[in-house]
């Protein structure tokens, strides 16, 4: 293995801090869909209690609501699925880079092949966040509609 000097990895690691930062704010992003997946079961199951015990007329639309969670749910799990895949392909590109540096490689197109991977997860997992939210709207307009006129807070 060739040797390598501190001022040639200085540079490597100036480089790494990107990534390293895209790592630290996916993680927050990831936080923030499990806390919403979790928050999902929790409902669903709550509702589907309710369900058990309603009546004929309260059956549809508490049915309607747990479709509507349960498809939220699988939305948040591929939103976590591609934002945890993203923090793969960072934390591989960073290894890419220091061995790099380390036994002098050229792995351009690698490392820009693994970012561009990066990114297109990162951006999937946003469209499939922005696809929850929306459907979260979607259901708390079902909700409003069966309010009975002069009953909501």
């Amino acid at each position: 293995m060739p040797s390598t000097q501190l001022n040639d990895l200085i540079p490597v690691l100036q480089i790494a801090i990107g990534p390293v930062i895209l790592i630290s704010g996916v993680g927050l992003l990831l936080l923030s869909l499990t806390n919403r997946f979790g928050r999902a079961v929790d409902r669903s199951r709550q509702i589907i209690r309710e369900l058990r015990e309603a009546g004929p007329d309260d059956r549809s639309r508490l049915a309607g609501q747990v479709e509507i969670l349960y498809r939220r749910a699988r939305l948040i799990q591929v939103s976590i699925i591609l934002g945890t895949v993203s923090v793969l392909f960072a934390a591989v590109m960073i290894i890419t880079l220091f061995f790099t540096a380390l036994l002098k490689l050229e792995l351009v197109v690698v490392i820009i092949l693994l970012f561009l991977c990066c990114l297109a997860s990162l951006i999937g997992s946003l469209i499939t966040f922005i696809m929850d939210i929306r459907l979260s709207l979607k259901a708390l307009k079902l909700e409003l509609g069966h309010e009975k006129p002069g009953t909501a807070v």
